[in-house]
């Protein structure tokens, strides 16, 4: 069964992911495999889901994820390439169903494609989002080269530091990613380790920066999430071209900021 081909509203949201997969690849933010997109897509299943005969065993998390009972999730394959996916994204990742126990998972369309080891980082977070009554649906990892490279720098290893200089850069920075950007220090790839550290700053920032590695964020839909990872990344890159050119860059002012956070009635916490 080709879940897409009956049901507009669930294909449409694919694409999306597609086209993210597609902007991610052409910026260079996903070498190879790199990379991970995590979609919920509960409110698109029909009742026939349910029943669909799992395409592989069960598959454990690592952890109990009460809030996920009956939920199911778009996943990017692991070993996938995001240039692939843009073009065929059902055959580079595929659609899981939680099991009853919020231990385990299975595949349930449209082929048996793995997901990425990092699956639980975007289940822990989107049990957090379901539990926090969160309208925030979408999940991505990705290697944004100009913050992961200023993730290396030893004066920016924390999240207030790294904060103020991108939102210093540009205004829009400041208007489009209002909770700034939230420091985790380097964990292992995939590992429950980095998926506590990044909850943990999910709590308070849509964007968490995985130290030396690269960045997760949450979004109402997966641009929402990419356009958040793209605005402080051109802050990023606006920062390094003038370290470039001369020096340390002046930046706006903390006046300037927060005229901006006035004008536009800017949230200091997550809106939905």
């Amino acid at each position: 069964m080709e879940i897409l081909s009956t049901n507009a509203a669930l294909k449409a949201v694919i694409m999306d992911v597609a086209e993210v997969a597609g902007h991610i690849w052409v910026k260079g933010w996903g070498e190879r495999n790199g990379g991970n997109i995590t979609v919920r897509l509960t409110e698109f299943a029909t009742p026939e889901w349910a029943s669909m005969p799992a395409l592989s065993d069960p598959i454990a998390i690592g952890c109990e994820l009460p809030h996920l009972k009956g939920h199911y999730f778009y996943a990017k394959g692991t070993q996938k390439r995001m240039r692939d996916l843009a073009r065929d994204p059902m055959a580079n990742g595929s659609v899981i169903r939680i099991c009853d126990d919020c231990a385990h998972y299975e595949i349930i369309a449209d082929s048996a494609v793995m997901p990425t080891s990092e699956l639980p980082s975007h289940l822990m977070v989107q049990n957090y989002l379901l539990e926090s009554g969160s309208r925030y649906k979408a999940t991505l990892h990705t290697h944004p080269i100009q913050l992961v490279a200023m993730s290396h720098l030893p004066h920016f290893k924390d999240s207030e530091t790294m904060t103020h200089t991108l939102w210093s850069m540009i205004p829009e920075t400041l208007a489009f990613a209002p909770l700034g950007i939230g420091w985790v220090p380097y964990e292992v790839p995939g590992s429950l380790e980095l998926a506590k550290a990044t909850l943990a700053k999910i709590h308070d920032y849509d964007v968490a920066m995985w130290e030396k590695h690269g960045v997760f964020a949450v979004g109402q839909d997966i641009m929402d999430a990419f356009d958040q990872v793209d605005v402080l990344n051109k802050a990023a890159d606006i920062y390094m071209c003038a370290r470039n050119m001369d020096g340390e860059p002046e930046g706006l002012t903390d006046k300037d900021m927060k005229d901006v956070q006035d004008i536009f009635h800017l949230p200091t916490s997550r809106p939905c």
